[in-house]
């Protein structure tokens, strides 16, 4: 009997926990961009706004698409490093470079996410956990508002995301976007020296808590995960 009403239980879960195919919400946090004019973490910080769609492969995989808009600004304040005066004879200045922007970036990426443990509503069903950190890599475009341009980058990154109900999830989600631009602060190679691939070039960060919405459940029937 005991046993029935278990076995029970863990179905009726399993059709609740109904495993969704998909996730759908919106984003909101901070940017902040690491380049010829800023080279510390968190330092004249934007606002990130974005949306996100994820493709649940399984309860520790899936693959996760964003769309966000993220304000970029520095100041060479904060550089000790000599510029050029003329970056074709190479003369260096007196003083510092004195410069200063503040744009915007809209960056578009799908990233790989890989759950530390099975994640689900209800835990202890096939090691499911309500909370579960994560981490992500994969390929992004983004348009740089300063000159107008399109570049690619590799957004690499972690995050936390818990369980808030059978169809809500709440995450707090960090990536570092390595670009293949060194223009996004308007500057292109001030110190002279060119850089080839993602070396020498600027990058972004977005710190983002996110509140997604499951939908397409699979059939319970069916489910044999």
């Amino acid at each position: 009997m005991i046993l029935s009403l278990l076995i029970c239980s863990s179905t009726i879960h399993a059709q609740d926990d109904a495993d969704f195919r998909m996730e759908l919400g919106g984003s909101v946090g901070t940017s902040s961009y690491l380049g010829d004019v800023n080279t510390k973490l968190y330092h004249h910080v934007g606002p990130a706004i974005g949306a996100v769609w994820r493709y649940l492969i399984d309860s520790r995989n899936d693959l996760k698409t964003t769309l966000t808009f993220g304000g970029v600004k520095g100041n060479s304040d904060i550089s000790i490093d000599y510029y050029p005066a003329d970056l074709n004879t190479k003369k260096v200045s007196t003083s510092p470079l004195n410069y200063s922007f503040s744009s915007h970036v809209v960056d578009l990426s799908c990233v790989y996410e890989v759950n530390f443990w099975p994640y689900g509503y209800y835990q202890n069903y096939m090691g499911r956990k309500r909370l579960t950190p994560f981490l992500q890599l994969g390929m992004g475009f983004a348009y740089i508002g300063e000159n107008k341009s399109l570049t690619a980058n590799i957004p690499l990154g972690l995050g936390l995301k818990y369980r808030l109900g059978k169809r809500l999830n709440l995450a707090f989600d960090w990536t570092i976007h390595f670009s293949l631009s060194d223009k996004i602060d308007g500057l292109d190679a001030p110190l002279g020296i060119q850089g080839e691939g993602f070396k020498n070039k600027d990058s972004y960060q977005m710190t983002l808590i996110t509140l997604t919405y499951n939908f397409s459940p699979i059939c319970p029937n069916c489910n044999k995960n």
